[in-house]
């Protein structure tokens, strides 16, 4: 039977499904050891992934069966796209997966960071008795601007149009006549878009064209006391201009899932930044999201393994 080697947390049942098809080699404490990965992958026909483990060419040299890479989400950045379809390996993102889970994710931090009352409960609990500085906002009423509109763009603006806000976005790959743009008040200019919104969330990709593109200048141009999300990639936001934002109080907060190192390092300029929401890379990932990106990723690398 062809060899599937999986280097990250997946969904058992969805492993043992796999099991039954193919050999199966299962170890998420393959992501942190490479020389352990390599040689795991050395008879390996597929492999499963989530965001930490590198696909670069080296580890594809060391995998020479290697016919499919299944992926535990959908941002390919960690994967040499181009190595892969230079050798004839495919590559599958679960696309679609974890829609839900990451539009929640934005929503929720969204209305924490607007209404700020759930930020101080250890001054609560020691005491303390904030009343007026932990007033907050409303989240009816305000501009949430989506940076990209893809499905989760998307679906982050119907869960918002419920409760009562505008939407606007920007994303000069979706065409202008596209259905999606529907009620969304479409800006062909990301600057203007920025300086626009009550909070801005982020769904881009990580491209040389999105790496750094919300620095200090960027941020700058946010409306004093706007909120920023971001659950789409670490290297898009500069840190250090994000805690000089939080820290000049220019910010009313942020939400940051992704980070340009992970896991952070010692000395993160973001330690100690106030009104922030700091979360280890989990918007995408809940009990349910799991299971769904686990099943299709298994039926994706068995679908390409079989034929």
């Amino acid at each position: 039977m062809p060899r599937v080697v999986i280097s990250e947390f997946m969904d058992e049942p969805a492993i043992d499904w796999l099991r039954a098809r193919h050999e199966v080699i299962y170890d998420p404490a393959l992501v942190d050891d490479p020389a352990a990965l390599r040689a795991a992958c050395a008879d390996a026909a597929g492999l499963i992934v989530r965001n930490r483990t590198q696909v670069d060419a080296a580890l594809m040299d060391a995998a020479p069966g290697l016919r499919a890479i299944g992926r535990l989400g959908v941002g390919l950045d960690n994967i040499d796209t181009e190595t892969a379809k230079a050798r004839g390996v495919a590559v599958f993102p679960a696309t679609g997966g974890n829609v839900t889970s990451v539009a929640e994710y934005v929503i929720t931090a969204l209305m924490v960071l607007r209404r700020g009352a759930w930020l101080g409960s250890a001054e609560v609990l020691s005491g303390a008795w904030p009343r007026q500085r932990m007033m907050g906002l409303e989240v009816e009423g305000a501009s949430l601007g989506l940076v990209g509109f893809g499905a989760i763009a998307q679906a982050t603006a119907d869960r918002a149009r419920a409760l009562g806000m505008s939407i606007a976005a920007y994303d000069p790959y979706l065409p202008a006549d596209n259905p999606a743009w529907q009620g969304i008040a479409r800006f062909d200019d990301l600057d203007k878009l920025t300086a626009h919104a009550d909070a801005l969330s982020l769904h881009v990709p990580l491209t040389d064209a999105t790496r750094g593109l919300f620095g200090a200048d960027r941020l700058a141009m946010m409306k004093p006391g706007a909120v920023l999300i971001n659950t789409a990639r670490g290297h898009i936001v500069d840190e250090g201009a994000l805690a000089d934002a939080l820290h000049s109080g220019h910010l009313g907060g942020a939400a940051i899932d992704v980070f340009a190192s992970e896991p952070l390092g010692a000395g993160s300029p973001l330690e100690g930044a106030p009104n922030l929401i700091a979360t280890p890379h989990i918007a995408g990932v809940t009990v349910e999201s799991n299971t769904r990106i686990s099943w299709i990723t298994v039926r994706n690398v068995d679908g390409a393994l079989a034929g």
